[in-house]
């Protein structure tokens, strides 16, 4: 048996084309072009690529990029007024301030200033309340991802066990939220969970995102489970070159999933698509306009 390929580069080629077509309709209809703001502090070379990445596919689809790049030492005053700003502003329909932070800011308090209808990442406390209660929220980019991925490949999720391997706020918890919502059964594991081999070979579907290289092994997977692998891990090769790798061993996976996401490939390009996604419908809450089908959860 060999694992159908989900890939997430088609899939999110497909989500940013109806984004675009969403952006074309509110220019034409209403003569709104929705924008998004990025604010990257410090000179983080992956952030910097990222940023870069969202700012050329935010054009790409017709939306305003708005970019503010600031020094490492950014004083939490200067931010929080940035975002201040921002928020304040008519044109700006979604923010996201580029994690990690530098040492000395405070990244719960710079995310909970941003306005949660403009909080495009979803980390906003208020966000996360309204998703842990079934309510409507903005949700996390990267979790938004998989579950339009999983709907896709599984088609109705009710009733399947699911395992989300990791429990941060970013991926883990909302991932296990959203499942749920599904009415999947949903049990939240991580790397200190004992006999996680045996939750893992239960599994109808398993979301792999604890952040360790090759953590879930193949013989782990029930067959013909789903495997949603997020993790993205640099390791070294013995020619001292690195290669990217997931938190899935996908050589082993891929011989008893019934479907597997790669790493690259899989979950990251979704994770840009799925943020022009909320700030489309980030734009059309604030307009009191109808939110565009499948674009969100």
């Amino acid at each position: 048996m060999t694992a159908r390929i989900i890939d997430g580069k088609a899939f999110a080629a497909v989500l940013l084309e109806s984004v675009a077509e969403h952006v074309s309709h509110l220019k034409q209809t209403q003569g709104i072009t929705p924008g998004l703001a990025v604010v990257l502090v410090g000179e983080d070379p992956a952030s910097q690529v990222y940023v870069r990445s969202k700012g050329q596919r935010t054009v790409e689809v017709g939306m305003h990029s708005y970019e503010y790049r600031l020094p490492a030492d950014t004083l939490e005053a200067e931010l929080l007024a940035l975002i201040e700003q921002l928020n304040l502003d008519p044109s700006v329909n979604g923010i996201l301030v580029q994690l990690p932070l530098p040492q000395h800011l405070d990244e719960a308090l710079v995310i909970n200033a941003i306005d949660p209808s403009k909080d495009v990442d979803g980390f906003h406390i208020s966000n996360a309340g309204l998703l842990a209660t079934g309510q409507r929220a903005m949700v996390p980019c990267t979790p938004l991802g998989c579950l339009m991925m999983l709907r896709e490949y599984c088609g109705n999720l009710a009733g399947l066990h699911a395992v989300v391997i990791g429990r941060s706020n970013i991926v883990g918890k909302p991932m296990a939220q959203l499942l749920l919502n599904e009415s999947c059964t949903v049990t939240v594991a991580h790397s200190r969970t004992r006999n996680l081999p045996d939750f893992v070979n239960g599994a109808d579907i398993v979301v792999a995102a604890v952040g360790r290289p090759l953590f879930v092994k193949g013989e782990w997977l029930k067959t013909g489970a789903t495997v949603i692998d997020v993790g993205i891990n640099r390791i070294e090769q013995g020619d001292g070159t690195t290669r990217l790798v997931g938190d899935v061993d996908y050589d082993a996976a891929k011989d008893i999933a019934g479907a597997i996401t790669p790493v690259p490939g899989g979950v990251g390009p979704m994770t840009i698509a799925c943020l022009l996604a909320n700030t489309v419908a980030a734009c059309c809450r604030v307009h009191f306009l109808p939110e565009p089908a499948g674009l969100t959860a």
